[in-house]
């Protein structure tokens, strides 16, 4: 492909994403501008709304008390599920071992086990942090096995034919070719930790995000309401194109790694 056709492909890609918005954000304010409603606002109501939010301060002090909970476990979950996925991709002992409790974590409701949570450590930050990180650190290792197990054991057997080491194995062949899975498990498992947040805080721990959108609502404010939630998908939106950015460095390092 030509540069001037991926450039034409770019422009065709992104002007069908910003229609696509502008269609949607066009039929919310027409099918609500003339209802009136408390609960369903006009969408220039909630970007109003949403602006008050941000310029007079509301929302940042319940963002960094959401945030902290959303950091700190889903760097432990990354931190966590990566090795415990690499370990039982190539540890058959670890993985039967292991493996009955992911399944139990991928098939159990995590919005049944936040009560549990919170009983036993009550509602506190690390109660936050350990809800992020049971919603998080499955999918992590999980993507992880799946990625190592995907590449190619010829290559795997040519390596060894050839000598290599446990260490070159892994530099040269597994990690490269799983890096994809594991970077699409971080960013799946990014998505996991914003619920995990907003569901601890929503059900049982009223802080935060949960407390601010949870007094929206008991006011009737639904354009604060709609805002705040608008400000959390939008910053999902933009560490979720991060991770991205990071995905696709991480993968061009990858590709010269296995050279």
């Amino acid at each position: 492909m030509t540069p001037a056709q991926r450039s034409s492909d770019a422009v065709w890609r992104w002007g069908l994403r910003l229609g696509t918005f502008a269609l949607f954000f066009a039929w919310w304010q027409f099918s609500t501008r003339d209802l009136h409603s408390l609960l369903l606002p006009t969408f220039v109501s909630t970007v109003a709304a949403t602006w008050e939010l941000v310029t007079q301060g509301t929302i940042w002090e319940p963002l960094w008390i959401s945030n902290q909970a959303l950091i700190i476990g889903y760097v432990i979950s990354a931190v966590v599920g990566v090795p415990l996925g690499l370990l039982m991709s190539r540890i058959r002992r670890a993985e039967r071992f292991l493996d009955v409790y992911l399944n139990v974590l991928l098939t159990t409701p995590m919005a049944a086990l936040i009560p549990l949570f919170i009983m036993v450590l009550g509602p506190t930050l690390t109660a936050r942090v350990v809800i992020v990180f049971v919603f998080t650190f499955v999918i992590v290792a999980v993507d992880t096995r799946a990625g190592v197990r995907g590449v190619d054991r010829t290559v795997i057997e040519m390596a060894r034919s050839f000598g290599a080491s446990e260490w070159q194995i892994w530099r040269r062949v597994l990690l490269p070719g799983a890096l994809p899975a594991i970077l699409a498990g971080l960013r799946v498992g990014l998505g996991r930790a914003f619920t995990g947040m907003v569901l601890s805080e929503l059900l049982l721990v009223g802080v935060g995000i949960g407390r601010l959108m949870l007094k929206y609502r008991g006011s009737f404010d639904g354009d604060y309401l709609y805002g705040t939630i608008l400000i959390v998908v939008l910053e999902a939106i933009v560490c979720t194109l991060l991770l991205r950015l990071l995905e696709n460095r991480t993968l061009s390092w990858a590709s010269d790694a296995s050279r």
